[in-house]
């Protein structure tokens, strides 16, 4: 019997940053070098809010897509292309409520960067227009699809080690520089109140996504409890914070996570994870440290309590296309949309509308407690077709 073509995906890459250059390269890849043989995937288009030309260079050479990929000077093109069949929005997260929409008013499934949105009511209002326009939606939270991550969260779930209580992770690059500001530009995007800078939504998201996983995601459906909200802030000269604490509490089941984001101090000082792990999973048994960063993490060690002395490492490099000499990571999550909409589901059960909204939640809570106010523009859930977030206008 022959065997089954590959379902292919077609994908719209809205923006043209360094993470749509990421994302895009990872979709070029060869699925074989990562073991992959049920779907591939095509680019097929891409725009630049900037200029038709910008959209044409990315494609043609930063990313060298085929031939045939069209290159659009506006949003409003990318969706209404009919050969698009998935858009994957990459804007900056300001951006995110209102380009997603534009998209999921075109019908199109969307793959949409985290965080999701500035606000949870704009996450809600962009799930309801999925569910309106029976589409594919999902956050585009690809450390969730790592090889690495599933396997943690099923030791989680065996009970390894144990009952787990707590949860510490840590996501924190240190910018500090000797006259108190940091290693960025005011006008950029992670300090820049404009496109909702800060740790919390850019980064530390990532710290969220190790307690959600190791602490909520596991949760028998019947049994989820969202979590009670501690947060502190510490805020950059320009408003957005520099660097944020979060407990997240979970009575019922009596565990408790850590979040921690900074760009004062490091998760890890020198690149070679000597000051330990970045994630700490710890239950009654023992322990899982999944090793930095916490975004993209290639080791884990399980430490048992009777096991005394004994430290089990398991590396999980990340597969490389030889050929285009690629590989990053991001073409897990690719696989999953595929699957997803091969299989006619509308969400992923690995990051469910649900799970997502939650986790909105929880950071609108983080950063009205440390006071953190973003721009009106960036946070109304009413959608502007035209508007300047958009089209690029100013």
């Amino acid at each position: 019997m022959a065997s089954q073509a590959p379902f292919t995906l077609k994908w719209g890459i809205m923006a043209t940053g360094w993470i749509a250059e990421m994302f895009a390269k990872d979709l070029l890849t060869n699925p074989a070098c990562r073991g992959v043989s049920d779907v591939r995937h095509e680019v097929v288009a891409a725009a630049s809010s900037t200029s038709k030309e910008r959209a044409q260079d990315f494609l043609t050479n930063t990313v060298k897509a085929p031939s045939s990929a069209k290159a659009y000077g506006s949003y409003h093109e990318l969706v209404d292309d009919p050969d698009v069949e998935i858009v994957y929005v990459t804007t900056p997260h300001s951006h995110h409520f209102q380009n997603a929409m534009l998209a999921l008013e075109a019908g199109k499934n969307v793959l949409c960067e985290k965080a999701l949105t500035v606000t949870a009511s704009q996450a809600r209002k962009l799930v309801e227009k999925a569910k309106e326009k029976n589409v594919f939606f999902m956050e585009a939270v690809w450390t969730r699809y790592f090889p690495l991550s599933i396997k943690v969260r099923e030791l989680v779930k065996s009970g390894v080690v144990g009952p787990i209580y707590r949860v510490i992770a840590d996501l924190s690059f240190n910018k500090d520089k000797p006259d108190g500001t940091v290693d960025f530009a005011d006008s950029h995007r992670i300090v820049n109140m404009d496109l909702a800078g800060g740790a919390l939504l850019d980064f530390g998201i990532y710290s969220l996504t190790w307690l959600f996983q190791s602490l909520y995601h596991v949760q028998p459906e019947q049994e989820k409890e969202a979590p009670k909200v501690v947060a502190a802030m510490n805020k950059y000269h320009t408003g957005a914070d520099e660097t944020t604490s979060i407990i997240l509490q979970f009575p019922k089941h009596k565990s408790m996570g850590i979040a921690l984001a900074s760009l004062r101090v490091g998760t890890d000082v020198d690149g070679l994870n000597t000051g330990g792990p970045a994630i700490r999973i710890q239950g009654s048994g023992g322990e899982i440290q999944v090793m930095g960063p916490a975004y993209r993490p290639l080791q884990y060690k399980v430490i048992k309590k009777d096991e005394p002395g004994k430290v089990e490492v398991v590396d999980c490099p990340i597969p490389k296309d030889e050929e285009r000499d690629w590989g990053h990571g991001t073409f897990w999550e690719a696989d999953e949309c595929a699957r997803c909409l091969r299989d006619g589901k509308k969400q992923s059960d690995t990051m469910p509308w649900s799970e997502s909204l939650v986790i909105m939640e929880v950071m609108e809570e983080a950063l009205k407690q440390g006071g953190v106010t973003y721009p009106d523009l960036i946070t109304s859930d009413v959608y502007e077709p035209n508007g300047a977030l958009n089209t690029g206008r100013k």
